[in-house]
């Protein structure tokens, strides 16, 4: 419940008519923590979100952002080369 009132208040402070999929983006940062590193789950998040948005935007552009992430966490290294 928690989480649930805080993305609906967050979007109302924002503005933002919009249903977040919770599960779907907590998954996307487990994934991108788990198979990239732990820093990388924010990050992640934010850009699934940055790319929804440049795509239109809605629910099904979140899904498709989500998906790419996904696959790429999932055939990430497991120690990626430095530089």
């Amino acid at each position: 419940m928690t989480m649930d009132a805080w993305v609906q208040a967050l979007c109302a402070e924002l503005d933002l008519e919009i249903t977040v999929d919770v599960r779907l983006l907590l998954d996307v940062a487990r994934d991108a923590a788990h198979q990239v590193e732990r820093p990388a789950a924010p990050l992640t998040t934010f850009i699934v979100g940055y790319a929804a948005a440049a795509q239109g935007g809605g629910t099904e552009a979140v899904e498709r952002a989500a998906a790419v992430a996904t696959r790429l966490a999932a055939t990430w290294p497991s120690e990626a080369p430095e530089g």
